[in-house]
């Protein structure tokens, strides 16, 4: 009987997540805190109308789905879990129902006030395994609950055989809140990796594009400039200032066909060993100046001897423009910090503002082409710059909150064990 009831909440615990996984592609539905909460409100809600009854109390799962909808979908949908939970327990009725009161309220503390940190991990391992730890806190609460529930019934006779009770669904919440987990983690990668296809075959199809636009504009554009600088030099009179003028519009044009070019395929001339920290100081050094002349204070914090594999001149044009970006973005009096440091992961440079932020539609739409957020400019620099970090293997995250800034991320995986062995060998 009890094997049949498990057996059954597991399946009521895995039903919203393959419902998840169906929907997830439509963007009403599946980004919902609101229907997160109602699927995971209906399976705790099940959960508890199928429990097992014994010793006076019900033994369910129904903590599972409190627990994902929280760290999943936010406290929204974890407030409707919390009702179907309290709306449940209130019909089921029993002895023990301020004590199944109590636990609920209990148990969604926790999981809410560690939602933010839950938030901020980036491995899929890592997630996994805090949900399992806020999983535990459940556990917590019934163990030291029905310990008081012990102590003032009728069941303090049954103490080994309800503590015994207690460590199994214990267990098996546990391992229920992890597989769960690893399911919403693998549909979320899904996700991912279909927004990264989508992305990058729309990136490679504007990419020949802009190539084959900008080739055919240049040559005339050459023609242009070679003959208004020979009429440059020769012509000292009134058109003289006119054609300076227009030879400083076709510079601009110029530059302007190189960045479609460059986000066509970045071209990577010069491969060789760069030191991170003394590129990002020469950087800094380099947007002092605008910074001064805006009134911010930019502040690095950037660790030594942090060497990886790249063309120089290309990844100083990307942070050159992320920082730019950051720049122009925050008020006066704001601050700027560039952060480099590495670990186990990789490389990581961090490049935050302090100015007005974005929304989450602002921040989902960086990097498209001809997208910006500033009153002038083409959007380029900022594709042109993820392009290129692309290019080098590596991943920008744009993380930001309006009214308190925006945070940069740019990570590049760990230097091979097999490429360090060989750098000390040509050392040695």
């Amino acid at each position: 009987m009890l094997a049949e009831k498990l057996l059954l909440h597991v399946l009521i615990i895995l039903a919203p997540v393959l419902i998840y996984y169906v929907v997830s592609e439509n963007k009403r539905f599946g980004q919902s805190p609101y229907f997160i909460g109602i699927l995971q409100g209906l399976s705790a809600s099940l959960c508890l109308l199928f429990a097992f009854y014994d010793y006076g109390l019900y033994w369910d799962l129904r903590y599972i789905p409190l627990v994902l909808a929280i760290l999943y979908g936010g406290p929204k949908a974890g407030v409707i879990v919390l009702a179907a939970i309290l709306g449940t327990r209130t019909y089921l009725g029993g002895d023990a129902l301020a004590f199944g009161y109590v636990s609920g309220l209990v148990a969604a503390a926790i999981p809410i006030l560690m939602l933010r940190r839950f938030n901020k991990i980036q491995t899929k391992k890592k997630r996994i395994g805090f949900a399992v730890l806020v999983g535990l806190w459940p556990n917590f609460v019934m163990l030291a609950i029905l310990i008081a529930y012990l102590f003032s019934s009728a069941a303090a006779n049954e103490g080994p055989n309800l503590l015994l009770y207690i460590l199994l669904f214990g267990l098996i919440q546990v391992v229920g809140v992890g597989f769960a987990s690893t399911l919403h983690e693998a549909v979320l990668e899904r996700e991912l990796m279909k927004q990264e296809i989508r992305r990058a075959e729309k990136l490679n199809t504007l990419g020949e594009l802009a190539a084959s636009i900008a080739h055919e504009v240049r040559n005339p554009l050459t023609v242009v400039k070679g003959f208004l600088q020979l009429m440059h030099r020769e012509d000292k009179g009134k058109n003289y200032q006119y054609i300076g003028l227009i030879l400083s519009e076709l510079a601009r044009a110029e530059s302007i066909i190189n960045d479609y070019l460059n986000f066509a395929k970045p071209e990577f001339k010069k491969i060789e060993k760069v030191d991170l920290g003394e590129l990002l100081s020469d950087v800094k050094m380099l947007l002092n100046p605008l910074a001064v002349k805006e009134g911010i204070h930019l502040e690095s914090y950037l660790e030594k001897n942090v060497v990886m594999d790249t063309d120089k001149n290309q990844f100083k044009q990307a942070l050159v423009n992320i920082l730019k970006n950051a720049i122009e973005a925050t008020p006066q009096d704001g601050r700027v910090y560039i952060k480099l440091f590495s670990n186990t992961s990789g490389i990581q440079i961090l490049i935050k503002d302090t100015g007005k932020g974005m929304t989450k539609e602002q921040v989902s739409r960086i990097g498209t082409l001809f997208y910006t957020t500033k009153d002038k400019g083409t959007g380029l620099g900022t594709t042109v710059s993820m392009r290129i970090i692309d290019t080098m293997n590596g991943k920008v995250v744009y993380s930001s909150e309006l009214g308190k800034g925006t945070e940069v991320k740019i990570s590049f995986p760990p230097v091979r064990q097999e490429e360090q062995v060989r750098e000390e060998s040509v050392v040695g």
